[in-house]
């Protein structure tokens, strides 16, 4: 674990830092009446600035929705340790990793569904007809996207193999490690195939896909897959590859760097602005409130619900998390019926659409060295918002 030598002093700036964008979200034009009221967010701001000190990340960007507001915003921290230091900003773009899954593959697989192309309970290999070697033929859409296939968790990478083709050469031909619908396996190959059954029943490219039909009516700019590299100065670097080559703008994912940076499981960039716009547009969506989110509101019903097979405990939407060993996100006060997911490297959001509410928070807990850990972190701040916005009661 690494302790920053100049942390108190960015401490003092970046509450200076907050201090003013806290005050800008309690006076923005859709704050209502009553509801201006900024929530007591000091224990949440406590634990950011401990993260930072403790070396868990090296900095922090936090965002808090409340009823269709965003009611604090925070930022601590560095976005770079080496081998400059720069602090770290609201507008930093992190590299999202698996929140790439329900923030973009699985609302592209669900809009083809909303058009008939398939059914959730139909087999993969339907689609996919080489999908179905080495026993996985009863593995269905569903069972990809619950992650109950029981496909192993990760492509083979002890071999070099590099490019897409190769990719769904290894997807294709992988054998499942438990019959289908048995258990909850977490599974980026699951999302490798959904990325790939999205290019299939689409005709475009997973990117091309994403952007035209889901980050584009949503206002979201500073999203994408490959970011260009005129955004790379405000990237946030996550640790060096296997050369050496410190990654920024390039996705850490090993298997979406060997497939090009485009990938069902990983390769999404996003900030905190864009990523408020997605999950106050997804909130007002699922509750039947003017939204530009594209799907139907039964449709995000569906995918933010318990859809695992019956009489299994591991609770997943579809793409979403709702309870299983992963869901220590939720915090203590969020209800189970929440739903969120988090990425590899240190990216986390998490939704709780009875109390109208959001935790956004986005870290490059990797960088510099590989080191971070931020998961007792998105437990603290989740219940210390809980706390503020709904009370011990919640």
């Amino acid at each position: 674990m690494h302790v920053f030598p100049a942390a108190p002093r960015l401490k003092r700036r970046h509450v200076l830092m907050l201090a003013g964008a806290a005050t800008l979200a309690a006076c923005a034009p859709h704050a209502r009446g009553a509801r201006n009221a900024r929530p007591d967010m000091r224990d949440v701001d406590r634990r950011l600035r401990q993260a930072v000190t403790q070396g868990e990340a090296p900095g922090v960007v936090c965002a808090i929705g409340h009823n269709q507001q965003v009611v604090h915003r925070a930022v601590y921290g560095r976005r770079s340790v080496t081998p400059r230091p720069e602090a770290m900003t609201w507008d930093t773009a992190f590299d999202m990793a698996s929140l790439t899954k329900p923030v973009i593959t699985a609302p592209c697989v669900m809009q083809l569904w909303e058009q008939g192309l398939f059914g959730l309970d139909d087999p993969v290999s339907r689609y996919l007809p080489q999908f179905a070697a080495a026993g996985k033929s009863a593995i269905t859409i569903r069972h990809l996207l619950t992650h109950y296939s029981g496909l192993p968790p990760d492509l083979d990478l002890a071999q070099p193999w590099q490019g897409r083709e190769a990719a769904f050469h290894l997807a294709m031909g992988v054998a499942p490690s438990q019959p289908p619908g048995s258990g909850f396996i977490y599974s980026d190959i699951n999302f490798i195939t959904l990325g790939f059954l999205v290019e299939k029943l689409s005709g475009m490219t997973l990117d091309a896909y994403a952007t035209r039909f889901i980050l584009t009516p949503l206002g979201m700019r500073q999203s994408c897959f490959l970011p260009p590299e005129a955004w790379r100065p405000r990237i946030a670097p996550t640790q060096p590859d296997e050369n050496g080559h410190m990654l920024r703008g390039q996705v850490h994912d090993p298997s979406a760097r060997r497939m090009g940076g485009v990938a069902g499981h990983a390769g999404l960039f996003s900030n905190a602005d864009d990523m408020c716009l997605y999950a106050q547009a997804l909130l007002d969506r699922r509750a039947g409130r003017p939204s530009a989110y594209p799907l139907q509101p039964r449709t995000l019903m569906l995918m933010s619900t318990a859809q695992q097979p019956g009489g299994k405990s591991d609770l997943r939407g579809l793409g979403w998390d709702i309870a299983t060993h992963y869901s220590s996100v939720r915090g203590d006060r969020f209800p189970v019926g929440s739903f969120g997911h988090t990425g590899f490297t240190g990216t986390s959001l998490w939704l709780d659409p009875d109390s109208d509410s959001y935790v956004l928070i986005l870290t490059s807990r990797l960088h510099p060295a590989g080191h971070g850990n931020v998961v007792r972190l998105r437990h603290d701040v989740a219940t210390a918002a809980a706390l503020a916005l709904i009370g011990p009661q919640g």
